[in-house]
């Protein structure tokens, strides 16, 4: 997978085009990823026993195709590469050649 969870993304096409925000999850055989604060939908929702009713947002997931990685290096949204050095495999930036670290590498 090019998109990880933890990766801060761009969202390229939907209803909130043009939007940043980090990946909560992946689903990786469905190819979805859900982002925080984005494509979230209205739910109409009835009282239960340890639930209050009203209206409450949900977050849907977004075709992976719809967002584009933005790089730690260069702040830009890009696409991504991989790099063998070894018998380890990098993601690397297409646009400045550096290798992308998120969370608990950086």
């Amino acid at each position: 997978m090019k998109i990880k969870k933890g990766d801060k993304v761009k969202i390229l096409l939907g209803k909130d085009r043009g939007k940043e925000g980090k990946v909560e999850f992946v689903l990786g055989k469905e190819k979805k990823v859900f982002v925080t604060d984005a494509n979230l939908y209205k739910r109409h929702v009835r009282k239960m026993k340890g639930m209050e009713g009203g209206i409450i947002s949900i977050p849907k997931p977004m075709n992976i195709s719809n967002v584009a990685l933005i790089c730690p290096n260069c702040n830009k949204a890009t696409r991504v590469g991989f790099k063998m050095e070894g018998s380890e495999k990098f993601r690397i930036c297409k646009l400045c050649q550096k290798e992308i670290v998120y969370g608990a590498k950086a």
